[in-house]
């Protein structure tokens, strides 16, 4: 008898931006981000989180916690958290109430994935109130404040969350580098790794976390999930044809003109430099019919053997992007797998 593969075993999560397309409205990027979490729950993905962006024209996830709170109220059984919050831009105590309150009306669905970059630009960071002379030095310290509001409070504490004392919210720590790779290891925390943007920093940060990483109260092992980019469709030519939205979209960036999702073209009209850079962003995507999807992703967890992974799509159509997140249900057999959600790591 042949054994599962690994596909069929590995958890699927969703990552999400409530991103607005050209033509639509932020309220219909809401609905549609409320729409997907209703689906994926239904197709039995087991998280869905959202990722704290600033002052891009196209990303209306900025307000984070907030939008946290309304999916989490529209559906039932899917963890729903931060992909991440970055917290350098927030005081801890902040963050400790506001997942805290999350945690009180959400009982064991929500999660708190960190990073500690600005989310945003210069100008950005100023409009935050932060320090200007900050370059993430201080995250870990930032991180050992949070975890102690998150804590059951200490006796002679002058300063409490509440609500937030007491509540764990599990924290994992987010990066695209070495650095919260050795952190996560350093405090026994799970580690995400967003390959779905800068995947040639993934196997070095993994294997880092890895080999440095000590046991502790919250897990025994390493646990290790990494965000990469996928496009299904019905056939490849159709999936590549989807795919030039996401190409775009890091060409504007590139450029230095992030807007609205763009629909998909024909031709893109790039320069060799630019057509590189979009393609090392791009470089672990996984593109194509279902088939091609299945056999890509099989070969994405036997090179990285990460223990979960956290798709990405970013499609200008919503028929077509819940498509995607179906046809990828489909050919890793979640929508089959009773109780999925209770057979891996209890955070």
């Amino acid at each position: 008898m042949n054994s599962p593969s690994r596909l069929s075993k590995t958890p699927l999560s969703i990552l999400d931006l409530a991103y607005v397309r050209q033509g639509g409205t932020i309220a219909e990027a809401f609905r549609n981000t409320l729409g997907l979490a209703q689906q994926a729950e239904r197709w039995g993905y087991k998280r869905f989180w959202l990722a704290e962006h600033h002052n891009i024209s196209g990303v209306a996830s900025a307000a984070t916690s907030v939008l946290i709170g309304h999916v989490a109220g529209g559906t039932k059984r899917i963890r729903v958290g931060s992909g991440g919050i970055m917290l350098p831009n927030h005081a801890p105590l902040v963050i400790a109430e506001q997942f805290g309150t999350l945690e009180v009306l959400y009982p064991g669905r929500i999660d708190l994935g960190l990073g500690r970059a600005p989310g945003g630009d210069y100008a950005v960071t100023r409009a935050l109130r932060k320090d200007l002379r900050s370059n993430g030095d201080d995250f870990p310290a930032l991180l050992e404040e949070l975890r102690r509001y998150l804590a059951p409070p200490r006796l002679g504490e002058v300063v409490m969350a509440y609500p937030g004392a007491g509540t764990n919210v599990p924290i994992w720590l987010l990066g695209s580098s070495g650095f919260s790779a050795a952190l996560a290891a350093e405090l026994g925390l799970p580690f995400a790794f967003a390959a779905h943007f800068q995947p040639d920093n993934l196997l070095p940060a993994l294997d880092l976390y890895r080999r440095s990483f000590r046991p502790s109260e919250i897990l025994e092992g390493p646990y290790t999930m990494a965000g990469i980019p996928v496009i299904a469709a019905e056939t490849d030519e159709e999936a590549r044809w989807l795919a030039t939205t996401p190409q775009q979209a890091f060409l504007n960036l590139i450029r230095n003109r992030p807007g609205p999702l763009m629909s998909p073209t024909e031709k893109l009209d790039w320069n060799p430099f630019e057509e590189a850079a979009v393609e090392a962003k791009l470089r672990a995507a996984v593109v194509g019919s279902g088939e091609t999807v299945q056999e890509g992703l099989e070969l994405f967890l036997a090179e990285t053997k990460v223990d979960e992974l956290m798709i990405a799509t970013t499609l200008y159509d919503h028929a077509a992007r819940l498509r995607s997140y179906e046809i990828v249900a489909e050919v890793a057999g979640i929508t089959q797998r009773e109780n999925s959600l209770a057979e891996v790591a209890d955070f």
